[in-house]
Parts: C-alpha cells; structure tokens; sequence
C-alpha cells in the first residue's frame, strides 16, 4: 500500500479538473454541463472570479421543490457567498469546515485562484491508499471531534 504525504494536504487529494459556468446562464444549461461531465456541481464565475457552487442538490430542493422555470439563471438559486479551502491547508481543516457547514464540496482557491475541488469522493480515494497508521490517525482526530471533552485514554479504548 503506497505511503501518503504527512501531513496531507488539501492539494495532496484535492481534484483538479473542474466545471465552471457563468452566473448569467440559466439552471438548464448548468444542468446539461454536469450531465455531460457526469458531476454533481458546477462553480459559478463572475468575470472569472468564483462567487458561488451550483449542486445537485441546489436543484433537488431549490428548483425542483419550488418548480423554478428551466431559464432561470443560475445566480438566482446558487450555494453562495462560496465557502472555500487554501490547498496547503491540512485536509482535516477541509473535514472539519465540510462536516460543520453540512457541505459535500469544497472549493480551493489558491488567494483569489481557482485550483480545485475537495469532495466526499475525494476523502474516500484518499482512505484508499492509506495504511494502518494513517487510518488510526485519522480516526483519532475524528474521535476527538465528536468528543470534544473526552481524554486521549477515553479515546483510546474505542
């Protein structure tokens, strides 16, 4: 099993090729570029600056639930302000802000730079290749935040 980078890194899993589209088109034309991509969201740009993500499940609940028009343009119904990451942040940084906000993907931005995306998938690619220890690691600092008072022996007998 082939050893993974400590600390690891959002930019370490982070997937780099990504869909953007427009604020100005409309839910359809997002709709068809995740199809044709087979992804669950698109970033929003204006004058290519991200100011938001437009999800599956923005057109599960937003735009299917309350029966919005296919040419409604995507800034009406986007995720937004966009909550991000810095890719040299620590991916447990990424975890933790992911799980607290109640969010599947995660935007890097490298300042004001697009450079990738965290999702769910990603973490799972990254359990894929990791080794005994890295698992205990990450399970420790899982423990650790949903036990916010217990002591490392408390954890320790998991």
């Amino acid at each position: 099993m082939r050893q993974i980078p400590n600390p690891i890194l959002v930019k370490d899993i982070m997937t780099k090729s990504l869909i953007t589209v427009e604020s100005s088109a409309t839910v359809n034309e997002a709709a068809k570029m995740m199809e044709s991509a087979k992804v669950g969201s698109v970033l929003v740009m204006e004058q290519n600056v991200p100011v938001g993500i437009m999800t599956d499940r923005d057109f599960a609940i937003k735009i299917a639930a309350h029966a919005y028009p296919i040419h409604t343009k995507v800034k009406q119904v986007m995720s937004s302000p966009l909550v991000h990451i810095r890719p040299d942040d620590e991916v447990w940084v990424a975890a933790d802000l992911m799980y607290s906000r109640k969010i599947r993907r995660l935007p890097v931005l490298d300042e004001d730079e697009l450079c990738g995306i965290v999702t769910a998938t990603d973490f799972i690619r990254m359990f894929t290749v990791c080794n005994r220890e890295d698992i205990r690691k990450m399970y420790y600092h899982a423990l650790t935040k949903i036990f916010d008072d217990a002591n490392e022996h408390e954890i320790a007998s998991f």
